[in-house]
């Protein structure tokens, strides 16, 4: 019994920590969204995706998605992009599943090799949502370039994060990793 309260006690603690984290990565990937971003023919690009990646490795799948769809979501809706909501958030939730929380580190091969199929969601998921919404598969084409070029910048800023957060043992000294499964998967 008293064991079952202590078990209860530290999913709860930890629920509490996943959900500040997220709240804060949700408030970062809309700054680095609509703060730091370039007009283009269609929208803009920013390198918000960097943080949605970094949120992708550190927190369980289910909050990363909550942050990267909130904070994406809400940064179009803030900029005057709100016909872009619900394609960002779907895009970005699904940019997610390229990455992995459950390793010992951030910067590892599973998560850098989990940058091509983020890019290609990115890439070809606002082709096909730009192509729906304004019902043109040429005029998309256009905004191929920027965002290719946003995938590459978000991808440079979570390598550079990630090894500056993975040398500062992060995700140990916040308790996310435990170590009997860090010795398993490296």
């Amino acid at each position: 019994m008293k064991g079952e309260i202590i078990m209860e006690r530290k999913n709860s603690t930890m629920h509490i920590r996943y959900m500040i984290l997220a709240s804060l990565f949700a408030a970062m990937i809309y700054i680095l969204t609509a703060v730091v971003h370039i007009p283009t023919q269609q929208g803009y690009v920013h390198i918000g995706d960097g943080a949605i990646y970094l949120a992708a490795s550190l927190l369980p799948a289910p909050y990363a998605v909550a942050a990267a769809a909130i904070g994406a979501g809400l940064s179009d809706y803030l900029s005057g992009f709100a016909l872009w909501v619900l394609p960002t958030a779907v895009i970005k939730a699904l940019t997610v599943l390229s990455f992995s929380s459950d390793r010992s580190r951030i910067i590892c091969k599973r998560n850098l090799f989990g940058l091509i199929p983020a890019a290609v969601i990115c890439v070809g998921g606002y082709y096909l949502s730009g192509s729906l919404l304004y019902g043109s598969f040429i005029a998309s084409l256009a905004d191929i370039p920027g965002n290719v070029t946003q995938s590459v910048m978000s991808s440079a800023l979570y390598i550079f994060l990630g090894c500056a957060l993975d040398k500062m043992s992060i995700k140990s000294t916040w308790g996310m990793f435990s170590p009997a499964v860090k010795s398993k998967r490296k």
